[in-house]
Parts: C-alpha cells; structure tokens; sequence
C-alpha cells in the first residue's frame, strides 16, 4: 500500500534514549525539561524569538483568537482544512469567505477590502500546502483597517517569505506538527508571535490561566504537551534538513515524470521559499480527478482530495459566494509524498496517472 503520506521516525534507539531520561525524572508532563528543550532548539532552528509548543494546531488557532480578544467577523479563506473554520465558529466569532487566488491558491487579497465590514476583526489566512499568502498586502490591509492578522501555518516548517521563517509573521503564526506533518511531534503544534505581551499572554492560557499553584492570571485550558511528544519532535529535528531535501527530490521526479499529464500546479507566491511539503495536481475537470483516483485506488495507491470541500460549503457557516475554491476543492488531488516513497513508485504512480488520462 501507497499511502498519501507515512510519519517520518527516526531510529527507535534515538527516541529510548529520551524515554530512559523521562523514566529516571519521572517527569511526564507540565512544561517538563524536553518541552523547554524543544522550544529553545526549535526557536535556534527557525531564528524566531517567541514560540510555545502546544497540544496540537487547532488549539494553537484558538488560543491565537482568544489572546488576540477577537470579536465579530474574521475574513478567512474556504480553501483550508477544516480546524482553520471550525475554530472561528468554536471561539464564537463568525467567518467571513473570501474566495482563492486560482494560482495561488491562497486567500484572494484583492477581495478582502471589500469584505471588511464595522464588525471585522481580523484576517485569518492560511499559507496553503506552505505556500506563503501576499503577506505585504494582507499585512498593508490590515494596517489600513486596524485588523490582527492571524497566519494559519500549519504546513510551513520550512518554509520562508523573504527570507525569514513564514512563522515571523502575523499578530500570531500557528502550525501543526501531527504526524502527518513534514515536521511532526507525534500530535502537537505551536504559537509564535513578535509581540512579547501576546506571548505571555498565550502561555498562561495554556496552562489553564496558572500564574503560580495557586493563583490564576485570566482564563485558561490545557493546551501544553507532554514529555513524550517533545522527545519525537527532539528526534525528528536532528533529522529536518534530510527529510526537506527528500521532499524537494521527490517533487522535482514528479515534476518530470508527469509533464504529459493534463494537471496545473500551484504557482509560489513571490518571496516564497517553498518547503514541498505537498504535491497538489489539478486537474481538468472533477470527472478526471476522480477518475484517476480510483486508478490508483485500484493498485492500493490512495491520494487525498486535500483540501475537499470547499468549507464555505459547510453546514454551520453561513453561505458565501467562493467560485473558485468550490471548482478547485473539486479538481484537485494531493498525491503520495513521504521520505521513504521510492523512484520506482513514483514511476508507478505516474503510469498509473498516465494511462487513466489515455484510455
């Protein structure tokens, strides 16, 4: 079996080492010595000042809305998974959709002045499959309209925008290091933020508001991870620049292998630097996408309709005209990308792909 993506892991040995540490300390969770060491190597790694390591990217997305004091409307995008919406509506604000850039795929930002209304408070967007949004324009907008911006990351470890981390951006950046992530802690994710005061802000609401053992500083929840989650992400960080290298090999075999076939890629934002973490097709019509799917279904070789469907379609949103992300969720497959995928499936895949767009 093909799977879309596999977790990478390292050697079992690397992570008992961390495990016999856990044991003889007996100390399993609450902000332990292997989450502050992650935090510090993370931040060493990412040249970023400010970061928390969290239970997972749909809480860092809620904690991003609740320490910004966010009310009302929040512009966001339809084309993302599911926790960028449903922590909107969680939080009891209410999305607002601003449909994609056909390229990009990103948020349209030539279409978020106009959706600004006296009750917007924000701007959530989504660096989609790490592709940086137009983060100078969004950011300008927001400026202009005395709007947070929140940067929903969670596939861009790795990724730059101009340079610097795609994490330096936004009132506050989050991402997800699930184990289907690039970079993943097993479950787990993280928020940063430029601003000091908004950093500590977060970390007391990810410790249920504790200022103290008996004291309490605002509302919280249980937002931290444990000792055994920072341990993988420990061991998956020595490994980074050999799994973003793979990545990168892997997507330019599919880029040949796959010239005959009747697909668009996604365009790089300019100022991107893209860290492959997907390899997304679109292709002509939804007919083709599903045709091709099964294909490869049949040979136990199973891509992902990601993102499907467009989540201005949800049942607990209200309606929002989004052309271009309902015709893309539709068109659209991801296709297997993982460090141990071989050139030879890759070949198998693109046969496969092939001969489904013949015959």
């Amino acid at each position: 079996m093909i799977p879309v993506t596999k977790p990478f892991l390292p050697d079992s040995k690397e992570y008992e080492t961390y495990l016999e540490g856990i044991w003889q300390r007996n100390w399993l969770t609450n902000n332990g010595p292997l989450v502050n060491e992650l935090e510090i190597q993370l931040k060493e790694y990412l040249y970023i000042r400010h970061l928390l390591f969290v239970t997972n990217g749909t809480i860092a997305i809620q904690l991003a809305i609740k320490a910004l004091g966010l009310k009302g409307q929040i512009i966001t995008t339809p084309f993302s998974y599911v926790a960028t919406t449903s922590s909107i509506v969680w939080e009891g604000c209410e999305p607002v959709f601003v449909d994609i850039d056909p390229k990009t795929l990103n948020i349209d930002v030539s279409q978020i002045e106009q959706a600004i209304t006296p009750d917007t408070s924000a701007i959530l967007a989504t660096h989609v499959f790490g592709n940086t949004c137009d983060i100078d324009a969004i950011d300008a907008l927001a400026k202009k309209h005395n709007l947070k911006v929140i940067y929903d990351a969670a596939h861009c470890f790795g990724t730059t925008y101009k340079g610097k981390s795609a994490f330096q951006y936004g009132d506050v950046s989050t991402t997800s290091f699930h184990s289907t992530k690039l970079f993943h802690s097993i479950e787990g994710g993280a928020v940063f933020t430029p601003s000091a005061d908004i950093l500590k802000r977060l970390a007391y609401m990810r410790n249920f508001g504790h200022d103290g053992p008996d004291k309490f500083n605002g509302v919280g929840i249980n937002a931290k991870n444990s000792e055994f989650h920072a341990a993988m992400g420990l061991c998956n960080l020595k490994h980074i620049e050999s799994i973003l290298k793979s990545r990168k090999e892997q997507s330019l075999i599919y880029n040949d292998l796959l010239q005959d076939l009747e697909i668009q890629h996604m365009e790089i934002q300019k100022g991107c630097g893209f860290n492959y973490a997907y390899y997304p097709v679109i292709f002509h019509d939804e007919a083709m996408a599903l045709k091709c799917k099964k294909a490869l279904e049949a040979f136990e070789i199973f891509p992902r309709r990601y993102f499907y469907p467009s989540l201005s379609s949800l049942d607990y949103v209200k309606p929002y005209a989004t052309p271009v992300s309902d015709d893309v969720s539709k068109r659209i497959l991801c296709l297997p990308l993982y460090h141990t995928l071989s050139q030879e499936e890759q070949k198998m895949i693109a046969r496969i792909l092939l001969r489904a767009q013949k015959y």
